[in-house]
């Protein structure tokens, strides 16, 4: 079974940085992309970054480009989040996904609605 395990979430200040992981194991295809996405209380799960192992390229949310950069060792099937200049509205429960046949550039809202696997969360809290 593919598991998707997330991780480096915690709290720092405004204007901070972290470091999320995704790490995956169990794929049986070559081509995954994986996503992050967030959700704050009360609100809907938005998109945050996403990208496909095969061919690296990143996509952002207008929130967050320019702040976090997304990369990938596909060697380790690891996905990483690097969050620089972080922000209070930041803080929310960050998820990866990963879909073995939504590309990346199909956007956000199809990777939340047909990925096939979801990690657990991190949660991510920027005091101001």
């Amino acid at each position: 079974d593919v598991q998707l395990q997330a991780c480096g979430g915690g709290l720092v200040q405004a204007g901070g940085s972290l470091r999320l992981s995704c790490a995956a194991s169990g794929f049986t295809k070559h081509y995954y992309t994986i996503g992050w996405f967030r959700q704050a209380p009360g609100q809907e799960r938005e998109g945050v970054s996403r990208i496909t192992l095969t061919d690296g390229i990143p996509y952002y949310a207008d929130s967050v480009r320019g702040r976090f950069t997304i990369s990938s060792d596909s060697a380790k099937n690891t996905v990483y989040l690097q969050m620089n200049s972080l922000k209070p509205e930041d803080t929310a429960v960050y998820y990866c996904a990963a879909d073995p046949d939504v590309p990346a550039s199909d956007g956000f809202d199809k990777l939340r609605r047909w990925a096939l696997y979801w990690g657990q969360g991190t949660q991510v809290t920027v005091s101001s």
